[in-house]
């Protein structure tokens, strides 16, 4: 089959479309034959190998655990078919159209564990589906787990037109939030469409000096100071920091981890920092939920076919990209 490897951490450039062995089908492993997979900031890590610490956190590269990746298979999000299910899976058959999370999604087949595969509602493509599952749990667990979002709330998405954002948007509706929106110029008209009650255009306006006051900020991209954030909370507010460049998420983090208990001793604001996505069923099945009652629409950028990830990934890697960027296999 074809898949894409990289055997060395790099630009997009170190990507390459090459045959392998189909992957051998465990006993707790459902095969699927992929359709559609979608880019994550997390895949572009792993391929630059950068920050340092992620060649420790993902599988130990070569040699000494430094220089290269031991697993050469990039991408987690994807939709397709069951092409054959081991004889402990019970969930799924072969012909389900599925979606989840699973290794070597940038591929023809890959292998996943049943826990992490869930029904692909009709309603929506193979392409609509491989978008979700890595954005939409990241927004999911950062706004219900971590920001304890309530219906009524005023909640504020910073850098709400990108992956994460659009589903933080669309979830936070879900949820009963009256929903701010926080973008550039371009994306305003996007950010409208997938319900945003406010928007606002931070090349033209700094949201935490308009003296608007938010239950719950979930910032995906941009930086601002900690005490920037707390100025546009309520007293009692919630600010989460869910993602962003190596360097801002880096300073967030720092900031968050010397100020934040200091912060919540002082008052009832709480200062917190999305940690590991937890890819799990449960949530998936959520997610498969508002799929199907409409309330969550994927927004797609950009589709490229498998031959082309290069180009992909380098567009990925300017971080203008309109909700996902998807892969298509036929």
């Amino acid at each position: 089959m074809k898949a894409i490897v990289y055997h060395n951490y790099g630009s997009p450039d170190v990507l390459r479309c090459e045959e392998v062995e189909k992957p051998a089908l465990g006993d707790d492993q459902v095969l699927i034959k992929v359709r559609a997979a979608s880019v994550n900031l997390a895949d572009y890590a792993r391929l630059k190998g950068v920050p340092f610490l992620i060649r420790l956190v993902y599988p130990r590269a070569r040699a000494d655990g430094i220089l290269g990746p031991k697993d050469t298979r990039l991408d987690r999000d994807m939709a397709g078919e069951v092409e054959a299910a081991g004889r402990n899976i019970t969930r799924f058959k072969p012909g389900d159209a599925v979606f989840g999370w699973c290794p070597g999604a940038f591929a023809e087949y890959a292998c996943a564990s049943e826990s992490a595969l869930v029904i692909k509602p009709d309603n929506v493509t193979f392409e609509q589906a491989a978008a979700v599952p890595v954005a939409a749990l990241t927004a999911l667990q950062g706004l219900r787990d971590q920001g304890q979002i309530q219906p009524g709330q005023k909640v504020l998405i910073n850098g709400a037109s990108g992956g994460v954002g659009t589903f933080a948007v669309q979830i936070a509706k879900a949820f009963g939030a009256e929903v701010t929106a926080v973008c550039s110029t371009q994306n305003l008209d996007t950010a409208r469409s997938i319900g945003a009650d406010h928007v606002i255009d931070y090349t033209r306006q700094d949201f935490t000096r308009t003296g608007q006051q938010y239950d719950l900020i979930l910032t995906v991209n941009g930086y601002h100071p900690i005490g920037a954030y707390r100025r546009a909370l309520t007293p009692e507010g919630i600010y989460i920091m869910a993602g962003g460049s190596n360097a801002r998420v880096v300073q967030a983090l720092l900031e968050v981890t010397l100020l934040g208990p200091l912060i919540s001793k002082q008052g009832k604001q709480k200062m917190g920092f999305m940690g590991i996505t937890k890819i799990n069923q449960h949530d998936l099945v959520f997610m498969k939920e508002l799929l199907e009652a409409g309330k969550i629409v994927p927004v797609i950028d950009r589709r490229y076919p498998l031959k082309e990830i290069v180009a992909a990934i380098r567009y990925f890697e300017e971080r203008h990209a309109r909700g996902k960027v998807v892969i298509t296999l036929s």
